[in-house]
């Protein structure tokens, strides 16, 4: 005989057991991580959106069809979505019902004892009445159900409080998580020492709000690179402090005032932070024409490559005629060998050297497509020069000349607004007690009988211990 097919809110509620069972809910976890591989294989957009230009330009068909999926937009795309509304509302299917049956049980009092107590654990007897041993359970903190002829008591109820707390704990931290993600922002750039950063979109080298993170409530704060101090261990080379002195105003008409910054000490403005990420260093250049007309002079920041600040960087004049790019290297302390060649051997300004190779040509800046600062695209130029320079020396290659006048270092700043993050740690804080509580309480249940003549002891624990408790009882 076959089975009724189900039909109406028996299919649903068919369907909504499936979805929120825990075998289910593992699975979409599963497939969250595995969806989230292709993010770290493929540049994004949302991170690296001149690496997924260069990647359409060099494999343009195969380029293509990744786009089709998604691949370069994982964590906003739909299939990604799909999976992430289901494992969340898994979760949430799986942890209401359960936080419901553990409240349940943290309140319910003990079950009345079995008929028998000689098939439980630690079976003992002892001359003694049902009020001693009451009076004996209730010293030690355990709640009591009583009757006439029998007791069943309880002790270690918190663990199921423990769980209750934890799964709770686990909703705190999913909302949380997902207000930040949907209403926060985080965003980096980069500002040379005396130079200003204002807080609007277009001031930020990369800005990744939240899908309903309004642009314009932006915090109209601005913040003034003063000076920056990097300390460096002169044996190992490692950082051992950075700081970086800022005026900062919090509103337009407000007058500046002078802040510390430091790695683990930010600037706050409301619900926003400003942290310090990174340094490095921007050579101080002139660019000549053959008339002596300057035609580009000022800071260029400079990407270090290793931990020695050896940087890289290019330096464009797209006013000159014909269009000249420097293709350049940073050595903050210069050094050579047979095997490298140039390398900076420590991370501080001891003898700055700048290495630059001259390209004459078409910079393609006039294109319309966005292109990396920090390099040239050299097909179709010709090189006319290459040449190592110190502070204030000049390089004539030509149709001109460079000045490498001096270096300014820069700080990377990054700006986050998690409006979440205080509900996340919150959940995140209890949850840890609740899963302490859970596996650390020693759960246990200790039933007494009385015949008329001597009472009959017996109980269950999930714990080491019981055996002992029941032994310190008899005594007694």
């Amino acid at each position: 005989m076959s089975a009724p097919e189900l039909q109406g809110t028996s299919s649903l509620r068919y369907l909504w057991r499936q979805l929120t069972s825990m075998r289910n809910a593992l699975i979409l976890l599963l497939l969250l991580g595995l969806a989230s591989i292709p993010g770290s294989i493929y540049p994004q957009r949302t991170q690296s959106p001149l690496k997924v230009r260069e990647y359409f330009e060099t494999n343009p068909e195969f380029a293509k069809w990744l786009d089709r999926f998604y691949l370069f937009d994982v964590y906003g795309s739909p299939w990604f979505s799909a999976i992430y509304i289901l494992l969340f509302v898994s979760l949430i299917g799986c942890v209401v019902p359960r936080t419901w049956h553990y409240a349940k049980e943290a309140l319910r009092k003990p079950a009345p004892p079995p008929s028998s107590l000689k098939q439980l654990e630690n079976y003992q007897t002892a001359n003694a009445t049902l009020d001693s041993a009451a009076d004996w359970l209730k010293k030690n903190r355990f709640r009591i159900t009583r009757d006439k002829n029998s007791l069943a008591a309880e002790k270690g109820y918190l663990r199921e409080t423990g769980n209750l707390f934890f799964h709770l704990s686990l909703i705190v931290v999913l909302l949380g998580i997902g207000a930040s993600s949907v209403f926060g922002m985080r965003g980096e750039a980069i500002v040379t020492i005396g130079e200003r950063f204002i807080n609007v979109p277009t001031s930020y080298d990369n800005l990744a709000p939240g899908r309903f993170f309004n642009l314009e409530r932006m915090p109209p704060f601005t913040i003034t690179a003063a000076n920056f101090d990097a300390e460096y261990d002169a044996e190992t080379r490692q950082p051992l402090d950075y700081t970086l002195v800022a005026r900062v105003t919090d509103s337009p008409t407000s007058t500046p005032v002078e802040k510390i910054v430091k790695v683990n000490k930010p600037l706050t403005f409301g619900d926003s932070r400003v942290y310090l990420q990174a340094n490095g260093f921007s050579p101080l250049v002139t660019v000549r024409d053959q008339e002596g007309i300057v035609k580009f002079e000022g800071p260029v920041p400079f990407l270090p490559q290793d931990s020695n600040l050896t940087s890289i960087g290019a330096i464009k004049v797209p006013d000159a005629d014909p269009q000249i790019g420097f293709v350049a290297t940073f050595f903050p302390t210069a050094a050579r060998d047979e095997v490298r060649g140039g390398f900076s051997s420590f991370p501080e300004l001891l003898d700055p050297r700048l290495l630059i190779s001259v390209w004459q040509g078409d910079l393609k800046m006039d294109s319309g497509v966005p292109q990396s600062v920090y390099r040239i695209d050299t097909d179709g130029m010709e090189r006319i020069g290459l040449k190592g320079l110190s502070i204030g020396e000049s390089y004539d290659y030509g149709v001109g000349t460079i000045t490498f006048n001096g270096v300014v270092p820069w700080v990377n700043l990054q700006v986050v607004k998690d409006p979440g993050k205080q509900a996340a740690l919150i959940g995140s804080i209890f949850a840890i007690i609740g899963l302490l509580a859970s596996l650390f309480i020693r759960q246990r249940r200790i039933y007494v009988r009385s015949n008329g003549k001597q009472i009959e002891i017996a109980g269950f624990g999930n714990r080491p211990g019981l055996e002992e408790e029941i032994k310190r009882m008899v005594e007694k």
